[in-house]
């Protein structure tokens, strides 16, 4: 029983994570899949909104989930400016290098990074909530459950938070104008172009709609983590890795790839060692290249096709 407990542990914190995961996959997934731009500094777009978050509560008491609010338009305004100022220029010039715009985002990650260790050091940080401790049970609920579940306030919380942002995510990406024009792009770009959506403004939007959710999960990740200037690079390896085992700019395969790693990490942490997680990540990372090249997504787009 005493294994079983264990096992069924471990598999809801990796679920829990995995969504986590997830909701960070979705920003670099929407972002690639419309744009065609790996983003090699989505974590340090995170890095920035956990610091917002961070000194949010700090100075003004601001618990980190209501900063959401605050911290995911200030995202979306960034990230406005970075792609028309930045992103845009770089992409309509020509250079021998191909993907440019990927070279972009690696300075940008090193000068977000080296700003961050500058303007508030290398310390690490948290936010001492009152419930960063708290947990429920599975016993409150199932008076006569077989098993003795108990599960992470925040991690639930943030968990939740996760997926209703995913929900929201999909009613807008399919129910709203802005939201079909951001789907046509990215499925076909000349016969958007043809069909006269504006593809600069939607990019605009796509980039900043990403920020959003990476900003997002980084507020729902703060009162569960630790928060240091390097940080953006661990969650950009991770939102990759994810692409890679969804398919690369696939959101419904970020999703499920986000909670495959989440579990991944969590079973390999419990039942080999804290410190093989990282390595249990590139080597599903590789598998995913090696056996699966076209991820997730193209196992869902098979289904799709009856085959």
């Amino acid at each position: 029983m005493a294994q079983l407990e264990l096992f069924l542990q471990t598999l809801i914190s990796g679920f829990l994570l995995g969504g986590l995961y997830a909701l960070i996959a979705l920003g670099m997934a929407l972002i690639m899949g419309v744009m065609r731009v790996i983003n090699l500094a989505h974590g340090d777009f995170m890095m920035i909104a956990m610091y917002i978050a961070y000194w949010l509560f700090t100075f003004f008491g601001i618990d980190p989930y209501v900063s959401v609010f605050i911290a995911a338009p200030a995202m979306f305004l960034f990230g406005l400016g970075i792609q028309k100022y930045l992103l845009t220029p770089v992409m309509k010039v020509d250079s021998i290098l191909p993907h440019n715009q990927v070279i972009l985002t690696v300075g940008l990650a090193m000068v977000f990074s080296n700003l961050a260790t500058v303007f508030f050091t290398g310390d690490y940080r948290s936010t001492p909530v009152s419930y960063a401790s708290s947990a429920w049970y599975l016993t409150d609920f199932w008076k006569n459950s077989p098993v003795e579940l108990s599960l992470s306030m925040p991690w639930t919380l943030s968990f939740i938070i996760a997926v209703m942002i995913t929900i929201a995510l999909w009613i807008f990406l399919t129910k709203t104008d802005t939201g079909k024009s951001i789907r046509a792009t990215s499925q076909d770009l000349d016969a958007a172009l043809l069909m006269g959506v504006n593809v600069n403004w939607v990019r605009m939007v796509t980039f900043g709609i990403g920020l959003v959710l990476v900003a997002v999960a980084g507020c729902l990740f703060l009162p569960i983590y630790y928060l240091y200037p390097a940080l953006g690079k661990q969650f950009t390896n991770i939102g990759f890795v994810i692409a890679v085992i969804g398919g690369m700019g696939s959101t419904d395969g970020a999703i499920i790839g986000g909670l495959i790693l989440g579990i991944f990490e969590s079973m390999t942490a419990t039942y080999i060692g804290m410190g093989w997680a990282p390595a249990g990540r590139f080597s599903i990372f590789v598998a995913a290249l090696v056996f699966l090249p076209g991820g997730v997504a193209s196992i869902l787009r098979k289904r799709r096709l009856g085959k």
